[in-house]
C-alpha cells in the first residue's frame, strides 16, 4: 500500500517519518521545499502537486493548517480529487471547521473516494515520539481500514462518529487545553509573587486532583522560559475561531472560551504569536509584573 501525505510541517513531517520507519511508502508533497527534500532523502517519492501525490498512492494523508488550505489542496486546481482514484481514502488529519470536512467528504463521494477526519493532539514531541492522540470522524469500515496507520502516528485512536465528529471532538480538546493552561499561568503567577517557589508548587500539586498532562507538559516549558512552538498560539486562536463559530451555528454559549481567545489575541499583537501556548503566562507575568522560573 502507498501513502501520499501533503504538509510537512511541524507536526506533518514527524509523522510521516513515523510512517516509514513502519515500513510504509510515501509520496510527499509541501509548498516548502525543505522537508520534501529531507524526506526524499530517507526514501520517500517526491510529488509535484497534490494531484500528483493522489494518482500515485492509495491513500492520502493531509496535515494542514487550516479550513481554506485543506479545501485548497484537495478540490482546489491541481487538487487531490483531480488525481484521486475510484475507491482510495483521504485522511485529513488538519484541524478545521467540521462543517468543512462534512463538505469536503461529500465532495470526494462525488468521485467515490472516501474521507474520515482524524486530528491529533498531542503536538510536537508526540508527534516525533507516535503517541499522538488521533479523534476520528467517519464510516466505521473505512476507519477500520485506516486503523493500523493511524496506530503507527498515535497511540489513542477513537473513532468519534460520523464524518466531522473528529474535528468536533479536537474542538472540545483545544477548549480545555487553553482554559487549562490558564488556569495554570493564573495560578502559578499567584503563588510566585506570594512567595512559594514555582517548581515547589508544580511537584506539590501534580499528584493530586490538579495534576494534568497539560500541567506536566508546560509548567517544565515555563520554568525553563522554553516557548519554542510545539503547538503555536496563531494555531490556537484558529482552533478556538473554529470552536466559537461551531458553538454559534448550534446555539451554545462558550464564554470562558471567548475569554482566553482574547488572552492569545493580545499575545499575538504583541508579537508572540509564533510562540507556544505555553506562553500564555507571559500576559499573566505582565500583568503582575512578576516572572515563573526556576530558581538558580
Amino acid at each position: 500500500m502507498k501513502i501520499g501525505f501533503i504538509g510537512l510541517g511541524i507536526m506533518g513531517k514527524p509523522m510521516a517519518k513515523n510512517l516509514m520507519k513502519a515500513g510504509y511508502s510515501l509520496v510527499v508533497y509541501d509548498i516548502n521545499k525543505e522537508p520534501i527534500k529531507e524526506l526524499v532523502g530517507l526514501g520517500a517519492g517526491k510529488g509535484s502537486s497534490p494531484k500528483d501525490v493522489s494518482e500515485r498512492t492509495d491513500i492520502i494523508i493531509t496535515m494542514l493548517p487550516d479550513s481554506p488550505e485543506v479545501k485548497e489542496v484537495i478540490l482546489g486546481k491541481e487538487g487531490v480529487l483531480e488525481g484521486a482514484k475510484r475507491g482510495s481514502i483521504i485522511i485529513d488529519m488538519s484541524s478545521i471547521a467540521p462543517a468543512v470536512s462534512r463538505e469536503l467528504a461529500a465532495k470526494a463521494a462525488e468521485k467515490g473516494v472516501d474521507m474520515i477526519d482524524a486530528p491529533v493532539s498531542g503536538g510536537q514531541p508526540k508527534a516525533i515520539d507516535g503517541t499522538l492522540s488521533i479523534m476520528v470522524g467517519g464510516k466505521k469500515e473505512v476507519f477500520d481500514k485506516c486503523f493500523e496507520i493511524l496506530n503507527k502516528m498515535g497511540s489513542s485512536i477513537t473513532l468519534c462518529g460520523d464524518i466531522g465528529a473528529g474535528n468536533t471532538t479536537k474542538l472540545v480538546n483545544q477548549i480545555i487545553v487553553a482554559l487549562n493552561i490558564a488556569a495554570m499561568s493564573e495560578a502559578l503567577v499567584l503563588g510566585t509573587k506570594a512567595g512559594v517557589d514555582p517548581e515547589t508548587i508544580y511537584k506539590a500539586i501534580r499528584g493530586g486532583l490538579a495534576g494534568s498532562t497539560v500541567l506536566d507538559a508546560k509548567v517544565p516549558m515555563v520554568l525553563e522560559r522554553n516557548f519554542n512552538p510545539g503547538f503555536k498560539i496563531n494555531l490556537h486562536i484558529k482552533d478556538l475561531k473554529n470552536a466559537i463559530t461551531t458553538a454559534h451555528e448550534i446555539g451554545v454559549p462558550i464564554p470562558l472560551t471567548g475569554v482566553i481567545m482574547e488572552i492569545l489575541q493580545a499575545l499575538k499583537v504583541d508579537g508572540k504569536g509564533v510562540s507556544d501556548h505555553s506562553a500564555i503566562i507571559q500576559f499573566y507575568e505582565e500583568m503582575a509584573k512578576i516572572e515563573v522560573k526556576r530558581a538558580k
